[in-house]
């Protein structure tokens, strides 16, 4: 009983967080440009973008995998 309500609780936060971490990446643009920097492309992942990138692909990774483990804790 205990476990199933930890896995809840860590799912939800780990949606709302990764709700968050797609959301701040723009289409198209830089992480930059989405806080008001200028227009400058670039064909690779830098810095902060990168990160947030990898924190991503982190989170949904957490998110199934949290959903797999639900399906078998009661």
């Amino acid at each position: 009983m205990i476990w199933s309500s930890f896995f809840f609780i860590f799912q939800v936060v780990t949606g709302i967080l990764l709700m968050a971490a797609i959301l701040l990446q723009a289409r198209g643009s830089s992480l930059g440009e989405t806080f008001g920097g200028s227009g400058v492309f670039y064909g690779t992942r830098r810095g902060p973008e990168r990160a947030l990138y990898f924190i991503t692909l982190a989170l949904a990774f957490l998110f199934v995998a949290t959903s797999f483990v639900m399906l078998f804790v009661k």
